[in-house]
């Protein structure tokens, strides 16, 4: 068609036809990335957590900016977030948030977001408006399911209960339905407080204990449990996989693919496929 439109001089149908080409390239390129979610549970749920660095309200802040821009991420997406463990803080933003996200393909494109991210700008919570640099870690594991062959023995944790404290409806803070789970032998602690059972958050507090462990063991058998490890114990520079700069000029980059945007904006509001798929080109190449 773009031939015969050439020879024949016809701008209209050339203009057509590059149009079509590009919305036929957009589906040939998210066909492609599917080619590329192969991986042994890319097809799972995945859990997603976020906490906070330390720096006191403006990494809470900052955690929080990052759990709504994945939470945008989803709507767009048309997947389904559930939050299990929310901790806020009086002062602001939130310590920690853990949630459950179902869809299709979520832990394949989701798995790319592991690791610190860094925010720089002026600091909202500084009378003197000095620049602030905060960091949040995202970890991503698959959601297990309940047969998964997953040995947890039952002397190895410890369960304690009480009152839950974020928004999680009537029952909060009068039964004690939350539930926090140790297991003590890799010291993971994961709680549950947004149901108004407690049955219902054990079981659910579980299933992300399970997810954690299953992708240790993962870890081991890749032999990257010494750098994930190193990851999380410090959520500060040196190990981000982003920064986000508001000041002195906007930019968010990618340090693992050297892909960037200035539109930080959009960023926040969930735009971040073009990050997603160049990791996963990188991780494919």
């Amino acid at each position: 068609m773009f031939k015969l439109a050439q020879e024949e001089n016809d701008n209209n149908v050339v203009a057509e036809v590059d149009s079509e080409l590009k919305i036929l390239k957009k589906k040939i390129d998210k066909l492609y990335i599917k080619t590329l979610l192969n991986g042994k549970d890319d097809d799972k749920n995945a859990i997603l957590s976020i906490n906070a660095g330390a720096g006191g309200i403006d990494s809470q802040d900052w955690a929080e900016i990052l759990f709504r821009m994945y939470t945008r991420w989803c709507k767009e997406k048309e997947f389904n977030l559930k939050i299990i463990d929310y901790q806020s803080d009086t002062a602001g933003g939130i310590k920690s948030v853990t949630c459950i996200i179902e869809g299709d393909l979520v832990f394949g494109h989701l798995k790319t977001e592991n690791g610190i991210h860094r925010l720089v700008r002026i600091s909202p919570f500084n009378a003197n408006k000095k620049r602030h640099t905060s960091f949040a870690s995202v970890f991503v594991y698959p959601e297990i399911s309940n047969n998964a062959d997953i040995n947890i023995n039952s002397k190895d944790l410890k369960i304690d209960v009480f009152r839950a404290s974020g928004a999680g409806g009537q029952h909060v803070n009068k039964t004690n339905s939350a539930v926090r789970i140790t297991h003590i032998p890799t010291h993971i602690v994961v709680q549950c407080q947004q149901e108004s059972s407690q049955h219902r958050n054990k079981d659910i507090a579980m299933k992300v204990l399970k997810a954690r462990l299953y992708e240790l063991e993962e870890k081991k058998k890749e032999s990257k449990l010494e750098k994930m490890n190193e990851t999380k114990t410090e959520i500060a520079w040196g190990n981000q996989i982003r920064s986000y700069v508001m000041h002195p000029y906007q930019m968010v980059k990618d340090h693992r693919t050297n892909v960037e945007t200035g539109n930080i904006n959009m960023v926040f509001d969930g735009n971040i496929d073009f990050f997603i798929e160049a990791a996963l080109f990188k991780d494919n190449s």
